[in-house]
């Protein structure tokens, strides 16, 4: 095939609203051939118009052995900021096969002075500050987590507190805290919605990670005008992967790439 007309084979890792877009920007494009694969965690995911893998790949090792049998020749990982895990065996398997790979990722909100963040390293370490008798005193909380429904095992340590927990899938009943009402629901969440939901439940602390974006940010908006802190989770350190915001940069990118390749093959 002339590398005029060859269609290059692209592997998107998804389960973001930036890979979502990135996928419906590539829909029926003739250059680009690609893949999205999605983990599987959200029983009735958004699928796009292209080629979706659901499921994992078994590692980085699984995941170069994918790589070269689906002759795959870019990858953009466009997964959650905190999904340091999938992030890692890709930049294994990218470099060992000599595959270029870039990282979309949504910039991290900030806070402003209106806010009031507790910033910790990780769930384990907003548990630890809710087990802190110098936060609560003699007081049961009233916690908002927003952390997923597979982050509330570090919770446990701290029963004392009365966590509502709001996810799109239902979480396994084992992995709750104790005093735990469930909320299942599907953002985006607007303003108004938040503040009506923060007002009910009166709550004490919002527990959240920092995933930026648009979607999820009405929460911290409504919980800095009824002066509720936040526990602000950190992301993981990125790997050192050539990273862009939107997909609009990463489209730009796989241009830039295709052009490259096509002057090589010339």
């Amino acid at each position: 095939m002339p590398a005029s007309l060859h269609a290059l084979r692209l592997l998107i890792l998804g389960g973001t609203t930036e890979a979502t877009m990135l996928c419906q920007a590539l829909e029926g494009q003739s250059n680009i051939a690609p893949i999205v694969s999605l983990a599987g965690v959200t029983r009735t995911p958004h699928l796009p118009k292209i080629a979706v893998k659901i499921g994992g790949f078994g590692g980085s090792n699984g995941l170069s052995y994918w790589l070269q049998q689906n002759a795959i020749e870019a990858v953009i990982d466009a997964t959650h900021p905190f999904a340091a895990t999938m992030s890692h065996n890709a930049a294994l398997a990218c470099n060992a096969l000599n595959i270029p790979l870039l990282r979309l990722e949504r910039p991290a909100w900030q806070p402003t002075p209106q806010d009031c963040w507790h910033t910790v390293p990780s769930l384990q370490a907003a548990a630890h500050m809710l087990a802190t008798p110098a936060l609560w005193g003699n007081k049961h909380l009233t916690v908002f987590l927003t952390t997923g429904r597979k982050e509330t095992a570090p919770f446990q340590a701290v029963p004392q507190h009365h966590y509502v927990l709001r996810s799109i899938d239902a979480p396994d009943a084992e992995a709750l805290p104790p005093h735990t009402t469930l909320i299942t629901a599907r953002g985006p969440f607007d303003l108004a919605a938040e503040i009506a939901t923060l007002r009910h439940y009166q709550f004490d602390y919002i527990v959240t990670k920092n995933s930026g974006g648009n979607a999820t940010f009405p929460k911290i908006e409504a919980a800095r005008q009824l002066n509720i802190p936040v526990i602000m989770v950190n992301r993981p350190a990125p790997a050192a992967t050539p990273c862009v915001a939107t997909a609009t940069q990463a489209l730009h990118w796989l241009k830039q790439y295709q052009t490259a390749s096509t002057l090589r093959d010339v």
